[in-house]
């Protein structure tokens, strides 16, 4: 077996950029697919020249690095641009989570879908109380700009 994988280099370098590709489909974040296409490289490159490992991970590497570099910026610009799409945070507006800490217009702690965030009141005169239902009114940098739930807006 293992003559074989020896003789068929490319083989092992095809499964890896599947293995990659399969990968990438679980994370969504155009690293893993440029690291698939510099294992489809290097799989290329074990046709041609098959006993040449340095040569074959010299490829790949340069490949991967260069897609990380210069293709993944775009892709991902492009993706941003894209109608209907939405970041994390934008997709956190609206939703409703606690306060696990007493809410000032100074400092503050709400938890949301199992994450923590640093939180202030919409209106900065507010105190919202630990343990209130609170909704997420907007994301301010790392900040999460919040109401009570039960509560309307002004």
């Amino acid at each position: 077996m293992t003559d074989w994988l020896g003789d068929h280099a490319w083989a092992i370098w095809l499964s890896l950029a599947f293995l990659l590709a399969v990968a990438e489909i679980m994370s969504l974040d155009l690293v893993l697919i440029m690291l698939a296409a510099g294992a489809l490289a290097g799989a290329a490159t074990a046709a041609i020249a098959p006993g040449l490992w340095w040569l074959q991970f010299l490829v790949a590497i340069i490949v991967s690095i260069g897609s990380l570099l210069l293709l993944r910026p775009t892709l991902m610009r492009r993706v941003r641009a894209m109608p209907g799409y939405r970041s994390s945070t934008a997709k956190m507006v609206g939703s409703t989570g606690v306060a696990t800490a007493e809410i000032t217009r100074d400092h503050g702690e709400i938890k949301v879908d199992g994450q923590t965030w640093s939180a202030r009141p919409y209106d900065r005169s507010l105190i919202i109380e630990k343990g209130t239902e609170i909704e997420v009114y907007e994301i301010d940098g790392p900040i999460a700009v919040v109401y009570p739930a039960n509560e309307p807006l002004p």
